[in-house]
């Protein structure tokens, strides 16, 4: 993994809805800038599509959102050091195949696609979705995304730092932990803010 490109880093934390993805990198983020690193965030880009999308989505639908969000990979890429991605291409990819099952057409695309990231950050179930008015809250098809996404990190032999689902707490740190020898950060603005 990673784009080899002089000191550009991109990670996506990757995962299931429903799983705290989206505070987890608002906060990693905070935790960044306060160190005074160029951080850039993708956010999700599901959220932002006019097709239908969960239970009811399409290979259209799935397919505005993987192109969407490579787009805004690149957007972000062009004028940050380190981009932050809420989803990456595979989990989209997975919402795609419980759809719509295999696609070998999109296949090239993703491999060369998976291959930008650094490093990939899989956030585990730990709780129930909660409806926020976009966010499908079954369980069934919960699970079924994680376990989809498993599957693939498995079959394509990603090495993603997987985050433990009791240790939702430490997750920031434990984050942090595999970004510093990526991003080099300079010392942290807050005195406050050097032991986190």
């Amino acid at each position: 993994m990673g784009r080899g490109r002089g000191g550009d880093v991109k990670v996506a934390l990757i995962g299931t809805h429903g799983v705290g993805k989206t505070t987890l990198c608002f906060e990693l983020a905070a935790r960044l800038k306060r160190r005074d690193v160029d951080v850039e965030l993708v956010r999700e880009v599901a959220r932002r599509c006019p097709l239908p999308i969960n239970r009811e989505t399409s290979l259209a639908a799935q397919g505005w959102i993987l192109h969407t969000q490579m787009a805004w990979e690149l957007e972000a890429a062009a004028g940050h050091p380190l981009v932050l991605c809420d989803r990456s291409v595979l989990d989209n990819y997975c919402y795609l195949l419980h759809a719509a099952g295999p696609q070998a057409s999109w296949e090239p695309l993703l491999t060369a696609w998976l291959a930008t990231y650094d490093l990939l950050v899989k956030v585990p179930i730990w709780t129930t979705p909660r409806w926020d008015g976009v966010r499908d809250t079954d369980i069934a098809f919960q699970r079924d995304i994680d376990a989809l996404l498993d599957e693939q990190l498995d079959r394509r032999g990603l090495d993603a730092l997987r985050l433990t689902p009791g240790d939702h707490p430490a997750w920031g740190d434990a984050v942090m932990a595999r970004l510093e020898p990526l991003v080099c950060p300079q010392p942290t603005l807050f005195p406050e803010d050097n032991d986190r």
